[in-house]
């Protein structure tokens, strides 16, 4: 037996903000240079990813990536600061509440006859 613990962040009306899946694309996006490459590596429409960034930006008041026209060399996304620090304090705190649900299930359920 093991826990599973999801992390997300949502607004006073129940709409993410941040959470594993925006994690992987602002990842993907970082690494790759571009939202159209992130989009395929992550199996997404470039429409649904473009969809979730933007929502994630009207949330927080801020954008979260730069981009770049003209494609090639001259065009690409990177992440602002303020998209650097989310992924950072996503992961942070995430980090943390995984370590103390895992140290919860162990001396709740560990060794317990159920």
């Amino acid at each position: 037996m093991k826990i599973r613990t999801k992390v997300w962040i949502d607004d006073d009306h129940g709409n993410v903000i941040f959470g594993g899946g925006r994690l992987r694309i602002l990842e993907a996006i970082d690494r790759l240079g571009s939202m159209n490459k992130a989009a395929k590596e992550l199996n997404m429409s470039y429409r649904a990813l473009w969809g979730r960034i933007r929502s994630t930006e009207e949330r927080i008041g801020a954008k979260v990536l730069v981009t770049k026209l003209g494609g090639g060399k001259n065009g690409g996304s990177a992440l602002t600061s303020t998209g650097k620090r989310l992924v950072e304090s996503y992961k942070r705190l995430k980090d943390q509440i995984v370590k103390v649900a895992d140290q919860k299930f162990e001396k709740i359920f560990v060794g317990k006859k159920l």
